[in-house]
Parts: C-alpha cells; structure tokens; sequence
C-alpha cells in the first residue's frame, strides 16, 4: 500500500471499532490499565496469565503476523509478574514472559520483537523442571531496547540507556549508556547532564495532542472518496 484511500469517516469507524474491542476483549485480561492506552491491532496481542499491569499512555502496537505477547507462569507456590510504567512503547512482535518479575520502567521503548524473559525454563541437566534458573528482570525509565534485543533473566538495564539492535543482554547494562552485541557490553557513555526528552512530553496536554492528531488526519485524508477506496480494495493498482 503506497498510501491510505480511506475516507475520513470510514477511519474513524474503524477507530471506534479498535476502542470497542480492546475494552472489550483486551483491557480485562489486565490486573490494571492506567488511562490513555493506545493500542493497534488488539486482536493480534495475547495476554496470557495473571499479574500483568500498564500504567498511563501506553502505546502497545501490534500488526497482523506480527503478535505481541504478555505471558506468566504459575508454578503452584508462585506466579511471574509483569509491570509496564507510564508512557511505554511496546511495538509489534514483542514477547514479554515471566516467571517471578519483569519490570518495565516508565518511558522505556521497546522496538519490533524484542523478547524479554526472566527464566532459562529448564535447568541445564533436568529438562524437565525449572529448578533455580530464574531471576528478576528490571528495565529502567527511558531505557530504549533496539530491534530483535534479547534480554534474558537477573537482567537490569539502567535508565536511559540504549541496547543496540540485535543484541542478547545476558548481564546489567549501568545507567546512561549505549551497548551492543552478543553478549551486549558497553560501547559509548552518554552524558547524564545532558537534557534528555522522554516521551511522557508528548502528554503534556493529551486533549490538544489529540485533536492535532484529529485534524492532521482529516487533511491527510481530505480526497479520499467510498468509491476510491473501494476500488483499492477489490481493484488495487500501482498507484495503491
């Protein structure tokens, strides 16, 4: 698709019909969901098991084939945990699976499947038990995980710190930095005295950013027409 045929009004139906199923279906598979979540495809995001919590204006993007998945255990005498704080970025194809804690701090931005899990699942020798091959995960505020980044359990990674794609974090990354690789290590210190914006600015005034939003697409949008997009549809060209 080169561009969007919808006309305005046929968007916003669909909108509406986003809103209605992940309040529906999606939002009580939750302990808790803060206010201002933003949430596409919602039918391609599983949430499997209890204690898995938002906070405030998330963005949790998914896309067709391209899942998202909240998963935690419970083996009986415990049950994993999974905490997202305010104004987190969850893009398609992210896999967050827990057996004891993942916390996930607020601003932090995960890119397109990143996979994050706090156990091994089987121990090295018994294969068929967990045994102690688990540990608590914390992602720090404003912490950035770049594409396909692997973190794996008794991982902490500071805030604002960057995981370079790709990477397979296997031991904490400090505060302010940049790492990369496989095992991930530190390639670049930032500097902590410099300014950093964090994406909780875009909500400052979330009824302002809204209607911005609102009106940018109504002119993105302004010569779509029924026919046209219908024709898109069922007789796509080149131009489509």
């Amino acid at each position: 698709m080169r561009r969007d045929r919808r006309p305005y009004f046929i968007r916003r139906l669909q909108d509406r019909y986003v809103r209605f199923y992940t309040d529906r279906f999606l939002l009580p598979a939750f302990d808790e969901v803060g206010p201002g979540l933003e949430v596409t495809s919602p039918r391609d995001i599983e949430v499997f098991g209890g204690n898995v919590s938002i906070g405030k204006h998330a963005h949790i993007h998914a896309a067709r084939g391209n899942m998202i998945r909240f998963s935690t255990w419970d083996n009986g005498e415990r049950q994993g945990r999974i905490t997202l704080g305010d104004y987190v970025l969850v893009s398609p194809g992210c896999h967050i699976i827990s057996s004891v804690s993942i916390s996930i701090g607020s601003n932090a931005m995960l890119a397109s499947g990143c996979y994050i899990s706090d156990s091994d699942w089987h121990d090295t020798y018994d294969r068929t038990r967990e045994l102690n091959k688990f540990a608590p995960v914390v992602i720090g505020e404003n912490a950035w995980l770049g594409v396909r980044t692997i973190v794996g359990k008794g991982v902490t990674i500071g805030e604002n710190s960057i995981i370079g794609a790709g990477s397979v974090v296997t031991r904490s990354i400090p505060p302010n930095c940049i790492a990369a690789g496989n095992p991930a290590r530190v390639v670049r210190e930032l500097d902590p005295a410099r300014p950093m914006r964090k994406r909780e600015e875009l909500f400052l005034e979330p009824e302002r950013m809204a209607r911005e939003m609102d009106n940018l697409m109504r002119f993105i949008l302004r010569e779509n027409t029924v026919l046209g997009w219908l024709r898109s549809v069922f007789a796509p060209t080149k131009l489509d």
